[in-house]
């Protein structure tokens, strides 16, 4: 492994075969991706162009992404995480997996949508507890006053063909 960004997601797909790189490496990941994405309140930006089209395609408007993303990140018990991505078939999706898993990873026991992240949240509660105690739902609708939109998309959106990688090129 190189090192970089792209070789960590690569080695995602391999994790659920070591319980050590499954959560070692796929806390690493996950946590780097969450980190990267954040930025502060006062400077959030917007989603870019094709990024915004491709939310309104999928989800109908960004209330909908929300809407859509709070369900999944609400619906998983525990700890985990939830997910915006793109499918193998290049649209974006939601998901939300357990634990320090993410959707990279092949031959999960349980049902996730597949893709590559772009943006992710940390629903462990050491995540919000300080501020938000219990209040899990205040948590996830606070999230999205601090994305860095300027990095979803340099992952690049839509997709235009499925790359394990973390980016792909707008057209």
């Amino acid at each position: 492994m190189k090192g970089d960004f792209a070789s960590l997601a690569a080695l995602q797909q391999k994790a659920p075969a070591s319980a050590a790189l499954r959560n070692h490496g796929g806390g690493h990941y996950n946590h780097a991706l969450f980190w990267v994405n954040l930025e502060s309140a006062s400077t959030s930006s917007e989603p870019s162009a094709d990024l915004a089209a491709a939310i309104e395609d999928k989800f109908g408007s960004m209330e909908g992404l929300k809407e859509a993303f709070s369900k999944v990140a609400l619906g998983r018990f525990g700890s985990g995480w939830a997910w915006l991505g793109v499918t193998p078939q290049g649209s974006l999706q939601v998901t939300s997996t357990a634990n320090q898993d993410n959707p990279l990873m092949e031959g999960l026991e349980y049902k996730f949508e597949k893709m590559v992240p772009i943006l992710g949240l940390d629903l462990w509660e050491h995540a919000y507890y300080l501020k938000y105690q219990n209040r899990r739902a205040d948590y996830v609708a606070a999230f999205w006053n601090v994305v860095n939109w300027k990095k979803a998309r340099f992952r690049g959106l839509p997709c235009k063909s499925w790359d394990w990688g973390p980016h792909c090129v707008v057209p």
